[in-house]
């Protein structure tokens, strides 16, 4: 038969009367209370490194806000010219996702089986969407209302 003293027992009797919970540090400080302090202190060691990032990565963005301020504020007939010709070529645009959208629809079969089709679909859409939507984003930006900083 086995002998139960040498196998280990599966489960270990846990102290939690009062003298186990509050054991102290050298200091006469609770363990808990040593512990707690020092992870507010990472927090705030982990707080002080986001804000340093949010700073580093906000501050190109914030110079080319600037800069396009400036950019606005010295050509503001361009800047005009340009909201002008983003929205003419927005409508440009819509118009031509209009047809890209019922060129899919209408060959959606034709589309999904055959790759040659695919691929004479992204080569007649592909690059003028692509050249239009950097144009617009481009005017887009040149055109903005800057925001009160």
């Amino acid at each position: 038969m086995h002998d139960r003293a040498t196998t280990p027992p599966l489960f270990s009797q846990v102290d939690i009367s009062p003298s186990a919970i509050s054991s102290t540090t050298s200091g006469g400080e609770p363990e808990q209370t040593r512990l707690l302090r020092e992870i507010l202190t990472a927090q705030d060691r982990q707080n002080e490194l986001l804000e340093e990032l949010v700073n580093q990565l906000s501050a190109p963005h914030k110079q080319r806000n600037q800069e396009l301020g400036q950019w606005k504020s010295a050509n503001p007939h361009l800047a005009q010219n340009c909201r002008t010709a983003a929205e003419t070529l927005s409508r440009v645009q819509t118009e031509f996702l209009a047809t890209l959208t019922q060129e899919v629809n209408e060959n959606a079969e034709v589309l999904c089986d055959g790759e040659f089709m695919l691929n004479e679909f992204v080569d007649r859409f592909g690059p003028r969407l692509a050249h239009l939507n950097g144009v617009l984003q481009v005017l887009a930006q040149l055109s903005a209302v800057p925001a009160n900083s």
